[in-house]
């Protein structure tokens, strides 16, 4: 106000919260959020049915995934959105584990901002607290190497034990390191490195979850161009091919003018030549399977089937790179420069049939740089849900691969790591202490959430945790079948250090963001304040402005 006159800023109709108002609502909204996916932690962890406006359903327990599929309105709880989209494209697991703990920070924040600790302190004490605690990861962590295949099969199965495919757990998680040891490549300074995109995962729906297999090969959902082609070629020479073994048309519009029928039959005849010859380049070569990215002409299906040759047309750009990978050829672009060097060899190249569809097999290749998945379910969520787990299960494998250190789960990395994060704070000085030591109380939701999840009463849980800890057990965590603190590294319950170093970082990063929020202006986007639509009282009589 300025004497009696009011001064307006911001347009009419603006809504607005300041101070803690604000800073108590993001928290509120975030902690919803991570509220809705609490119930799916640990092995004894519920799924959630998710229906969209098609009425489409989605069946899992994958953080990432139920987060995704809500469609979230208010922007705090969005950023607890982009934490689980973070963690999955990093360690591709500890979703669920990244967003309670963010939530559990912004709780623990909530009250202190209540005792009237400045936020700014709170970010800092947070700040303090996670790089101590990846520190103190370090001293927890257990070494592992890529070639012992035991310890890779039980961080595979400990991230698929809280999924619904947990009863075939020891065969998937079989196939996991399979693939991963298969993709694997050593660089010159000694460290491994792992691509996910080199596993291809192809699903089909019928068999058993159990069916699942890995193909040291490439599946091609495709069958031959024809009939009469062999359904099955020993021993195959494989050519790649980029170009479309068509009769090219020309660039410009052309017109061509035929006066004699004579003239007619040379054309034509001209036409079957090009075909000819581009499948007498192809069998020149010495190649027995063609995989080609564009289209084969009829005609020149036919020269293929008659010279035995197994030929697949219109293949994916990503298939033939695997394919590629799989059987050593290059991928030729211009059928002309096709030579014996450009093929890659296969043991075996079949056409089978997998449900209702008939699918290309290249199977057998000599130490390939690319493999493929076949997941088998009894319906389509179960594919779906076996896919989820399975992509869960090779990305903490791939990320142990590449480490090279673990941690053990079941909360007891998370005890010892609150546990030392205490004396620590005891060390600072300043109010900051205050924030690590609420850091180090909001690490521990991960046992209670995981206590609660299997019935279980979690502070006689947490106190039992502690205890151990404080004894020097520094691998006690809890088992939620029989409820009773264990060894978690005698127990076989390991996961990447990654995954937990990751859940810190992204948790704290969007934790720190919102608490330092003090003014949530939201304007009325495209609706029109009072006055400001067409012919209101600022247009001019034919409705434009003045």
């Amino acid at each position: 106000m300025i004497g009696q006159t009011p001064v307006l800023i911001l347009k009419e109709g603006t809504k607005r919260e300041k101070g803690k108002g604000a800073q108590f609502n993001n928290i509120s909204a975030a902690r919803a959020i991570a509220d809705a996916v609490r119930s799916t932690l640990g092995p004894r962890g519920m799924d959630k049915m998710l229906v969209d406006s098609m009425g489409d359903v989605v069946i899992t327990n994958d953080g990432v995934t139920i987060l995704k599929e809500i469609d979230v309105e208010h922007p705090a709880a969005k950023m607890l959105v982009e934490v689980a989209k973070t963690q999955d494209e990093e360690c591709g697991d500890g979703t669920t584990t990244a967003v309670i703990l963010a939530g559990e920070l912004l709780k623990k924040a909530e009250s202190l901002i209540e005792q009237n600790v400045h936020p700014t302190v709170i970010s800092g004490g947070y700040r303090l607290a996670a790089n101590k605690a990846r520190e103190l990861l370090e001293d927890v962590a257990i070494s592992v190497s890529p070639n012992d295949k035991e310890t890779l099969t039980d961080i595979a199965k400990t991230a698929m034990i809280s999924k619904s495919v947990s009863a075939s757990r020891d065969r998937l998680s079989e196939v996991a390191v399979s693939a991963v040891t298969a993709v694997a490549e050593k660089k010159e300074d000694g460290k491994w490195v792992v691509d996910d995109d080199n596993i291809q995962i192809v699903k089909k729906q019928g068999g058993s979850m159990d069916d699942t297999r890995m193909i040291a090969g490439i599946i091609v959902d495709k069958e031959a161009v024809h009939p009469a082609m062999p359904k099955k070629v020993e021993k195959a020479k494989v050519a790649l091919v980029d170009s479309a073994l068509e009769v090219k048309k020309t660039e410009i519009d052309a017109k061509i003018e035929i006066t004699d029928p004579s003239q007619l039959h040379a054309f034509l005849e001209e036409e079957e030549k090009m075909l000819r010859k581009m499948v007498d380049t192809v069998k020149a070569s010495g190649a027995n399977v063609l995989f080609c990215q564009k289209g084969i002409d009829d005609l020149a299906q036919h020269y293929l089937s008659k010279e035995k040759i197994y030929a697949v047309r219109r293949v994916k750009k990503s298939d033939m790179e695997k394919l590629a990978k799989a059987t050593g050829a290059n991928l030729v672009t211009k059928l002309d420069d096709l030579k014996a060097d450009d093929l890659g060899t296969a043991n075996l190249v079949e056409e089978k049939k997998i449900a209702d569809d008939r699918m290309t097999f290249v199977t057998g290749c000599k130490n390939p740089k690319a493999v493929s998945v076949l997941i088998r379910g009894g319906t389509e969520h179960v594919v779906d849900e076996i896919d989820r787990s399975l992509n869960d299960a090779i990305s903490v494998v791939s990320v142990a691969f590449e480490d090279g250190k673990l941690v053990p789960g079941g909360g007891s990395t998370a005890t010892e790591v609150a546990l030392k994060l205490r004396d620590f704070a005891a060390s600072v000085g300043g109010r900051e202490q205050i924030a690590i030591d609420a850091f180090a109380s909001a690490l521990e939701v991960i046992p209670t959430a995981l206590a609660e999840n299997a019935g279980l009463d979690p502070i006689d849980v947490l106190i039992e945790l502690r205890q151990a800890h404080k004894q020097g057990k520094k691998f006690a965590g809890i088992n939620v079948f029989t409820g009773k603190v264990v060894d978690m590294k005698k127990e076989r319950v390991l996961e990447p250090i990654r995954v937990g170093r990751q859940a810190i970082t992204s948790a704290t990063d969007a934790a720190v963001m919102i608490l330092r929020i003090d003014d949530v202006i939201a304007s009325k986007g495209g609706d029109k304040g009072p006055g400001k639509g067409p012919r209101g009282p600022d247009m001019g009589d034919e409705g434009g402005l003045d």
